[in-house]
């Protein structure tokens, strides 16, 4: 078992790789206990839960609407949760954003942690405290930042996932190979066979070797003022395809990932092969590069980005694997971009 620690503001958050969710309970605080998970993991391993109160929400994002998050505060009404209790996430990442918002702001704030099941949550979504929904369709625009009080990651609970969920996990482990260590982006290059097959240990290894680089920069900028926004590689186009298409988070990164390397290309940052290694290795992880959408139509959503600042977006290009570079990109100069 492998340990990383992210100090927040407000307090600390302990993440524990390969950590069975049996023993979650040797983590919960002694106060009654609600659990908010989803119902595939709840088919799968409801038997494997604490004894407490489940609330099983409908898989996928259409359920972190702000709407459907009004039944869970009724619930935990209906159920006497008070400021004493202790909210647990069993799921991939819609369950932990939906189980620490609404932890964040039941009762102005109760405890909460999370047991992550999908690759996408283990390597991303339940690391680094923040919690959100969404809104008229624009991803996470009400949310918090707050730390869960633990995290456990039990690679085990992987074998259940379908392909296309653990697809999605692996489009954010190369982004945080190429924002931190072309070390780790070549060890992803040797392993991608091993990781499409779940063969531990390689897989423990590289959800642990993600987490240490996510948890190293939340660590350094925990409310995304500075290099936090390191993160966003891939997010600010492929947030804006994701709401256009439906299409799922990790494949829409992976989009975006191109696109910020094309970015890169254009602007003489890096070079062809370089491109051509990124893209070969997204592809080697069954994630697609690009889509038949009007990149017209994903400017229009670009520009509503929580991340624009006036007229200009905060994007992320690359210098060099392993080599990123924030840079205030003026919305004229993308939109001139994709219109080349």
């Amino acid at each position: 078992m492998e340990t990383n620690v992210i100090k927040g503001k407000y307090g600390s958050s302990t993440i524990l790789v390969d950590e069975r969710i049996e023993e979650v309970t040797k983590y919960l605080p002694s106060k009654p206990l609600y659990i908010i998970t989803d119902k595939n993991v709840e088919r799968h391993h409801s038997k494997r839960f604490p004894n407490a109160p489940v609330y099983a929400i409908h898989p996928g994002e259409a359920s972190k609407q702000l709407g459907y998050i009004e039944n869970i505060y009724r619930w935990l009404l209906e159920k006497n949760a008070d400021r004493n209790s202790f909210i647990l996430g069993i799921g991939g990442g819609v369950v932990c954003d939906i189980a620490g918002f609404v932890a964040s702001t039941y009762m102005r704030g109760v405890e909460f942690g999370f047991v992550s099941t999908s690759l996408l949550s283990q390597v991303d979504a339940s690391v680094g405290g923040k919690n959100g929904v969404d809104l008229d369709g624009y991803k996470n625009i009400i949310g918090t930042f707050n730390q869960p009080q633990f995290v456990l990651c039990d690679t085990y609970l992987l074998q259940t996932l379908p392909k296309e969920e653990l697809i999605n996990g692996f489009a954010e482990m190369v982004k945080h190979a190429l924002i931190s260590d072309i070390k780790l982006f070549e060890q992803l290059e040797i392993d991608y066979n091993d990781l499409l097959h779940l063969n531990h240990p390689v897989i423990s290894r590289h959800v642990a070797e993600s987490i240490k680089v996510k948890a190293t920069i939340v660590n350094a900028d925990e409310r995304e003022g500075g290099i936090r926004k390191l993160l966003n590689l891939g997010h600010t186009w492929g947030h804006a395809v994701e709401t256009l298409t439906g299409i799922a988070h990790g494949k829409a990164v992976s989009v975006g990932i191109d696109f910020a390397c094309r970015l890169s290309l254009y602007k003489g940052l890096i070079n062809n092969r370089e491109y051509l290694r990124v893209i070969n290795l997204l592809q080697l992880f069954g994630l697609p590069t690009c889509l038949k959408v009007n990149p017209a139509k994903v400017f229009d959503y670009l520009v509503k980005d929580k991340k624009r600042n006036n007229n200009n977006i905060d994007f992320i290009l690359l210098q060099g694997i392993g080599k990123p570079k924030i840079e205030a990109l003026a919305i004229e100069e993308i939109q001139n971009f994709i219109q080349k």
